[in-house]
């Protein structure tokens, strides 16, 4: 079982949808985890809407810090827009997404955001298998 830490700026939306969408296509195989540097208060309402157009909810989840402690689990780093405020712990592997935030951003551009999340998550899931 492998490790996935999912890292944003807010953790309300490219965060939380990478880790909803590992977490169902890992399906029980590989854990993850997700943070922010600077967390919101709530996700993005149009994270929540897109996310529950393929029956995941979450409306309840709740934005968090990244700790370093997070990054000691983690055996993957996966980073989107965060730069330098993610805490680098050697002997992690890191990647980095790059990706546009969906804050403010037309449904559309979320659910397009959201399919790249899950093609790319879909990805490290093989490779970790």
């Amino acid at each position: 079982m492998a490790n996935a830490l999912f890292v944003c700026l807010q953790n309300a939306g490219r965060s939380q949808m990478s880790q909803a969408l590992f977490e169902a296509a890992a399906g029980g195989r590989h854990q993850a985890r997700s943070a922010g540097t600077t967390p919101a208060d709530h996700v993005h309402p149009e994270v929540v809407e897109v996310m529950r157009e393929l029956g995941i909810d979450v409306a309840g989840r709740v934005p968090r810090g990244l700790t370093e402690e997070d990054a000691r689990w983690a055996d993957v780093v996966v980073t989107m827009g965060c730069g330098d405020k993610c805490p680098y712990i050697p002997g992690r592997r890191y990647v980095d997404w790059d990706l546009p935030d969906p804050s403010g951003r037309p449904i559309e551009e979320v659910r397009a955001t959201r399919e790249e999340i899950g093609r790319r998550v879909r990805e490290l899931v093989a490779e970790l298998d």
